[in-house]
């Protein structure tokens, strides 16, 4: 049966159906996991290690630039965000020529539990030189949506002008009011809206057709083979046959199987069982799950099965995976 919807004038018009990714999209969350507000005077440099988390960075007031692992330079000026999606090794200084220092080494002073203030200035005279910058460390949680984060660029930049994303522009202008009027409760606020902007960003990336993207996200957007994964993703519990995925998308099996193929890389049995490993591997390691409770969720009928079918796909058995966290 259709969705319905009335309007206004009590007029019946069909919902129209929501895209793939939009509709998996809804499944995303973002846990801040740590929090930093800089105040620094040029030349300086912040070094950030390579982690799996992803890293954003607000630009509150000065420019910045931030330096990729390559040595690439990117201009960053007040009002500019940055967002990171798979963390990545990088540094914000404050030239090319300044000295980077690694993170863990400045003097930080806690502000709340999950914030730090970081705060290493000239003379009181020079402090209109200082650059204000806020630092998160987040957690994307896109546990079955895991291939957006690989196709993601290296950096999303939301720029000072915002015009292509004019939704994030005010939350951003409140981002800069917290960070420069100190007051009570700001931390708080800022973690929020750090994560509200990090959101909208991929958000837009998406809307956008994904930048140059291609292969997974364009099955997605195929209407029939599109289907097929968000059952996939929606439900990867479920011990799927070739025969139910070919009726999902409407065609034959070796017709579907050609196509999935072809737009994703591997066959679909392997894809259902990489989806579920990556699944298995995050509850293991970020959730800390009993390995029977995995393989409980995943739809094995055993412990040993699932252990076995882990150990196939990922190269070593799930308990190691869990004891690494």
């Amino acid at each position: 049966m259709n969705s319905v919807m009335l309007d206004r004038s009590s007029e019946i018009r069909p919902v129209a159906p929501a895209d793939p990714v939009s509709e998996l999209l809804t499944g995303m969350r973002l846990r801040g996991a740590s929090y930093n507000k800089f105040r620094l005077s040029p030349p300086f440099g912040v070094g950030f290690p390579g982690a799996r988390e992803a890293r954003f960075h607000f630009v509150a007031g000065g420019t910045a630039f931030l330096k990729a692992a390559d040595g690439a330079m990117l201009p960053l000026s007040c009002g500019d965000a940055v967002l990171l999606p798979r963390g990545g090794e990088h540094a914000i200084v404050s030239g090319g020529g300044a000295l980077v220092r690694a993170f863990e080494t400045y003097e930080s002073v806690p502000l709340c539990p999950d914030m730090c203030c970081v705060v290493e200035t000239l003379e009181q005279e020079c402090r209109s030189r200082d650059a204000l910058i806020f630092s998160a460390r987040m957690e994307l949680e896109l546990d079955t949506l895991h291939p957006l984060i690989e196709l993601m660029p290296g950096f999303l930049l939301v720029s000072a002008p915002a015009g292509e994303e004019p939704e994030v522009r005010p939350l951003l202008d409140a981002m800069e009011r917290e960070m420069t009027a100190n007051r009570a409760g700001s931390a708080t606020i800022l973690a929020r809206l750090a994560e509200a902007v990090a959101v909208s960003v991929i958000r837009t990336w998406v809307e956008c057709g994904c930048g140059d993207a291609t292969g997974w996200v364009a099955a997605l957007r195929d209407e029939r083979l599109g289907r097929v994964l968000v059952a996939l993703h929606q439900n990867p519990a479920h011990d799927w046959t070739l025969a139910e995925m070919a009726a999902a998308m409407g065609s034959s099996r070796s017709v579907f199987a050609e196509r999935f193929a072809a737009a994703t890389g591997t066959t679909p049995l392997r894809y259902v069982a990489a989806l579920r490993m990556r699944l298995a591997a995050q509850w293991l390691s970020r959730d800390r799950m009993a390995v029977d409770e995995v393989a409980y969720r995943l739809g094995y009928q055993s412990q040993a099965a699932f252990s076995r079918a882990y150990k196939r796909v990922t190269g070593m058995p799930p308990g190691q995976t869990r004891k690494a966290r």
